[in-house]
């Protein structure tokens, strides 16, 4: 590996997020009397609020009321999480600290918007790691496109295949993998498919085994 910066993901990567996420979202549809249908979710994990409607309006149909569904599930969900710290994922302080202490630029591109993700990441603590933040409302194209961690590139003013990309969907994967950057998988709700183990990035099962790989290729280095 070599690397000069680091950029991660967010829900679901640094923060036990997207369980909140899922079960509020659960909660909105039983309120309206529509079926949750998980396959459905599933595939919005790592989008932007472009890619969200998207995707929830082609798996539920023309007779979907959509605002509505969106409003119930946005008032349960920020109910949570503008007003209570999420649980941080294992390794995370660890690994931001060693990035931190070896002056590794570090930056968060995630698709939540930008007044929620800075909530999210005060209320944890970790907003002092990062030199920048990159959102989805930020770009015109969403994860699975690589627009996002370009963008967070260019704000470090690092090359991207000079940068360490950190996700946990297959969304948020193939847009780092698109952006030419050297990604870890951590998986959290979705496992990777078939089609994304065909990429050629590293998976594993914590950001701990990260931080031990980072270490063996400094010493090696």
């Amino acid at each position: 590996m070599n690397y000069q910066a680091a950029i991660f993901d967010m829900d679901g990567l640094l923060l036990d997020t997207e369980r909140v996420c899922k079960g509020v979202f659960e909660e909105a549809c039983a309120s309206l009397s529509i079926p949750f249908l998980e396959d459905v979710y599933l595939d919005i994990i790592g989008r932007n609020a472009q890619g969200i409607e998207k995707v929830i309006r082609a798996g539920y149909g023309g007779d979907l009321d959509y605002p509505v569904l969106h409003e119930a599930w946005r008032i349960r969900y920020n109910a949570v999480v503008k007003h209570q710290a999420i649980p941080i994922k294992d390794g995370v302080v660890e690994l931001l600290t060693w990035l931190k202490n070896n002056n590794i630029p570090t930056a968060v591109a995630t698709s939540t918007q930008q007044d929620v993700a800075k909530i999210k990441l005060k209320f944890a603590g970790l907003d002092h790691y990062f030199d920048n933040l990159t959102t989805g409302c930020e770009v015109k194209n969403g994860k699975p496109d690589p627009e996002i961690y370009l963008l967070a590139a260019n704000r470090l003013n690092i090359q991207p295949q000079r940068c360490l990309a950190f996700e946990d969907s297959n969304n948020g994967v193939r847009a780092a993998v698109s952006a030419n950057m050297q990604t870890f998988q951590v998986p959290d709700l979705v496992q990777p498919s078939a089609e994304i183990l065909t990429l050629g990035h590293t998976v594993t099962n914590s950001l701990s085994n990260v931080l031990t790989t980072l270490k063996q290729n400094k010493k090696t280095a």
